[in-house]
């Protein structure tokens, strides 16, 4: 090419800013306007809305809440999530870079000893003022700027900035992660401490029938029978007592680690039992189309889209030349370093560079396309985790609410059995029933106990995951400050 077209190119391209390839735009996705498990009716009109970013309180529960704010700061999944957004910081920064000058500071001293034994040292010998000793001093700033005419590096510092910001929406989404296992352990444990008190309760229960079918037995008012059915009750009943504390002690245990700490720091405040935390009511959570703005793991899908964007048009930027400037500043001396910065001693030089791929194209070719293909493979990731996030959250709504219903059910069929127990009871002191008709209402109340108490831990459970799906537990305008903008093209 004429160096003249070069010019007016490297003018065009300094005046214009242009940047090859692709502009990113935000997918648009089809979303439809409303959850379809939640219509009015299962609404709780009066109800005040979540507050989604400390979600956790609505369950009313002090010692969650505290539990989940050590795990904040303590847990190891979260610190090395926190790690790579450094490491993602590091390559933004180093894309920064790319767009600025660089300038080097070198310096030397020589000193030479001539041998008298090669011919060169015979020829220089043989003036009697010749000194075979030499010294050499110097001194440089070297500077180079490569000048992103079509914006190539422009696009690099695009897909870092991406790249950043995805990292960042991942340590949200692991936060999120942690503050949702965390109230999950919890509640599980509660739920598991009250099946524990149910059963131990059935426990003491039967272990009264036995005593009173013992003392009738002893008088021979009781059959031999009505005793071992009483006492192969009392065994299944204490049966289920160590499986449940097996599961107790292992959500515990799990518990203790997502709290960054060994096994068992954490059990004595925890061994005392209290109830399972309390469902929330819920009134108004948005529409889909706010969940691409909440849910983290969106964000992230989204932001790799940006950056596999970005790195078509670095790729493109390979089929333009590469335009460069560099400079010499320095001072150079022999003999003597008292010379070394006058005037004579002073060196300076300045290049204009020219990088181009003319007989590679065909790779640049393989790279585009390497570029292009990775960008229509993080478009279909990006849809399909925004329907993953959309089921998430029907498939949360629907547990949340039919577990609910579950659990009155179940509060109810508890009072009849309770109220059935106690009358078949006292039918049974009174001669009126056989011990079976007791020993058969003890198991359904302990059925009915142990499934409400489950129903209740599973509605608690569910509104946690309604809480995660809907991506809450963040801040978006406090955790993605506006980025800084791009410098302008060069």
């Amino acid at each position: 090419m004429h160096p003249f077209r070069f010019a007016v190119l490297l003018s065009f391209g300094m005046v214009t800013g242009c940047s090859v390839g692709p502009d990113y735009s935000v997918p648009k996705v089809e979303l439809p306007e409303h959850f379809l498990a939640l219509t009015p009716t299962t609404r709780t009109v009066d109800a005040a809305p979540w507050d989604l970013t400390v979600w956790w309180n609505a369950f009313n529960d002090p010692v969650l809440s505290q539990l989940i704010n050590r795990a904040l700061e303590q847990n190891l999944d979260l610190a090395q999530a926190t790690a790579r957004i450094e490491q993602a910081r590091a390559g933004l920064g180093a894309a920064n870079a790319a767009l600025l000058p660089s300038a080097t500071v070198s310096g030397q001293a020589a000193r030479a000893r001539q041998s008298l034994e090669t011919p060169l040292g015979q020829v220089l010998n043989s003036d009697p003022s010749y000194n075979r000793y030499g010294s050499a001093y110097e001194a440089n700033l070297n500077a180079g700027w490569e000048l992103d005419v079509f914006g190539g590096l422009r696009r690099g510092k695009e897909a870092a900035v991406a790249d950043y910001q995805a990292s960042q929406a991942a340590a949200v989404a692991t936060r999120l992660a942690v503050v949702a296992q965390t109230a999950d352990l919890y509640i599980s444990i509660r739920g598991l401490q009250a099946r524990l008190a149910i059963a131990r309760k059935q426990v003491e229960t039967r272990q009264h029938l036995l005593s009173t079918i013992e003392h009738l037995y002893a008088k021979g008012l009781a059959a031999e029978l009505q005793l071992n059915q009483t006492q192969g009750s009392l065994n299944q009943a204490q049966a289920t007592v160590p499986v449940l504390q097996a599961g107790l002690d292992s959500a515990m245990n799990a518990l203790d680690v997502m709290l960054g700490k060994p096994p068992g720091t954490y059990t004595a405040q925890l061994t005392q039992s209290t109830r399972i935390p309390d469902i929330p009511k819920f009134a108004s959570l948005g529409s889909p189309a706010d969940l691409l703005r909440r849910r983290p793991d969106l964000i992230v899908a989204e932001r790799r889209l940006a950056a596999s964007n970005a790195r078509i048009g670095e790729a493109i930027s390979e089929y333009y030349p590469k335009f460069s400037m560099g400079a010499l500043l320095g001072s150079a001396t022999s003999v003597s370093s008292g010379n070394l910065f006058t005037n004579d001693a002073n060196q300076a030089s300045a290049v204009l560079g020219l990088r181009w791929r003319l007989f590679d194209f065909g790779r640049i070719n393989a790279q585009i396309d390497l570029a292009k293909g990775q960008e229509a493979e993080a478009l279909a990731a990006y849809r399909q985790s925004v329907l993953r996030a959309s089921e998430d959250v029907e498939t949360a709504f629907s547990a949340l609410i039919n577990r609910e219903q579950q659990s009155k059910n179940l509060a109810q069929g508890e009072a009849a059995y309770a109220k059935a127990r106690r009358t078949s009871f006292t039918a049974y002191e009174k001669g009126v029933v056989s011990l079976i008709e007791v020993l058969d209402a003890d198991e359904n109340l302990l059925a009915a106990s142990d499934g409400r108490a489950q129903a209740q831990t599973e509605s608690a459970r569910a509104a946690v995951a309604t809480f995660k799906a809907l991506g809450g537990g963040w801040q978006r305008e406090a955790t993605f400050p506006n980025p800084d903008p791009l410098p302008p093209a060069i």
